[in-house]
């Protein structure tokens, strides 16, 4: 009986472990803290193209919103402007949850 539970665990943690596995890139060029890599010009390009919905400026902070990845980065998505959207913090939140 205790042998079959420990099955049952080990299997449960071999499945999440490949859950995570499968959503980290191996590929993707990180930084010192292991974060994946961010291009300051995609995004500066992203808020000329795109001014920001609060205030309309094209650089600078914008209240309220941040840059948003359509396709996450972390999912073979590219860091440039066409990939990019704005998103409101509140909607941010509830996508880092879902995903």
């Amino acid at each position: 009986m205790m042998l079959a539970r420990a099955a049952l665990i080990a299997v449960a943690l071999i499945a999440s472990s490949a859950a995570i596995a499968k959503d980290y890139c191996v590929t993707c060029a990180r930084d010192d803290q292991g974060r994946i890599k961010r291009s300051p010009e995609a995004k500066a390009e992203f808020k000329r193209e795109n001014p920001c919905p609060a205030n309309g400026r094209t650089s600078g902070p914008c209240p309220g919103y941040v840059i948003d990845h359509i396709k996450p980065l972390k999912r073979g998505g590219k860091d440039e402007s066409a990939n990019m959207q704005w998103q409101t913090i509140d909607d941010a939140k509830l996508k880092d949850r879902w995903k």
